[in-house]
């Protein structure tokens, strides 16, 4: 039986999408072998990967002056990659702090440059975006980098802040949640354990005049440009993971697009957090309303010593991956494209019994 998982990342899958891999895995489309067995080099393979872009492509709209790059190492890996692509001579970047994720980009990135804070919440615990007009944006910034969904905090952007220098965004829980204008950033990247496909593998979408000016001495695997010139290809790339998070975009084409998913996503969300506010203080989220999440929904309980209680019975209810971020604690529910909105009604459900049992 399949649980209903409410996991950060690696998190669920579309089960068509599974179903079809499994289908495939000892022999792709009758060739007499799997497709991680392929050579990525081969027609076969190439044909997968050109068939990925194409449908990310077409969900997102993406001009044709941005190249898609399919990587490997992950969202924290691109913390670094980013300043040593990104600098072309400056001397400093701008990072915003509204999550645990923005705020490691940024230690990483004082590795490589020196970083100016135009905002942040960290003080007041990541609980809100700072108003736009209270930021200070410095002069001749390199790039802007912003978290516009914080996972772990459960705080997203309602906007897309518009700044002079290159906008970069860490967008691993958000893309392809609802639509977005790919025009209004210089790079956007995300690891693929959310709403794209199985961890290993993070997408970069980087404007084509960002490319080519690198800090000198970057390792060749690291160098957008090299990894654009050669197709993502310039080494094996990790081919079952694109494999999949293709069928991930086809499924998300067959299911109405970004605008499709995007209304469910929102109805989900909106019923989570209704039944949060209509609690009583039974359930709490500590985020701002008009910064929540409608992709990671944190929440603590009035009584913490419940917690334990809860997650076991959430658990036998089928219900699972609902303990918050080890560095926060309390509760989460990450409520993902795949997972579906009869796995939110029966949290739902759970949730208003568990108060009725124990409130």
């Amino acid at each position: 039986m399949r649980v209903f998982n409410f996991c950060a990342g690696p998190a669920s899958m579309p089960q068509a999408v599974l179903s079809e891999a499994q289908k495939d895995l000892l022999s792709w489309q009758g060739k007499g072998m799997s497709v991680m067995e392929m050579s990525h080099r081969g027609h076969d393979f190439v044909s997968i990967a050109e068939q990925a872009e194409a449908d990310l492509r077409s969900l997102l709209h993406i001009p044709a002056h941005y190249k898609v790059l399919f990587l490997q190492g992950g969202a924290s890996q691109q913390f670094a990659q980013i300043p040593m692509n990104l600098l072309r001579g400056g001397d400093h970047a701008d990072y915003v702090l509204t999550g645990m994720w923005s705020a490691k980009a940024a230690v990483e990135a004082r590795k490589f440059t020196k970083v100016h804070v135009p905002a942040s919440d960290e003080a007041y615990g990541f609980r809100t975006v700072p108003a736009f007009d209270t930021w200070n944006l410095s002069d001749k910034a390199a790039y802007l980098h912003y978290t516009p969904n914080e996972t772990i905090h459960g705080v997203q952007f309602n906007y897309i802040p518009e700044v002079a220098a290159p906008l970069v965004a860490d967008c691993s829980s958000c893309l392809l949640s609802e639509p977005m204008d790919v025009s209004k950033f210089g790079l956007i990247y995300a690891g693929a354990q959310k709403n794209i496909g199985p961890a290993g593998l993070v997408v970069v979408i980087v404007r084509e005049d960002l490319l080519g000016q690198a800090l000198p001495g970057i390792p060749t695997m690291l160098d957008y440009k090299v990894a654009a010139d050669h197709a993502s290809m310039y080494n094996t790339p990790p081919t079952f993971s694109w494999y999949l998070a293709g069928l991930v975009f086809r499924w998300l084409k067959n299911h109405g697009g970004l605008e499709a998913m995007a209304t469910i996503n929102r109805r989900k969300a909106k019923k989570l957090y209704g039944c949060i506010d209509q609690s009583g203080g039974f359930y709490q989220n500590p985020v701002s309303p008009s910064y929540r999440s409608i992709m990671n929904v944190p929440f603590t309980l009035m009584d913490p010593a419940l917690e334990k209680t809860f997650l076991k019975d959430a658990e036998a209810e089928g219900l699972v991956n609902l303990a918050g971020h080890r560095s926060v604690g309390g509760l989460r529910a990450s409520i993902y494209n795949a997972v579906p909105e009869e796995g939110v009604d029966t949290l739902v459900s759970f949730m208003q019994e568990f108060q009725r049992r124990m409130g």
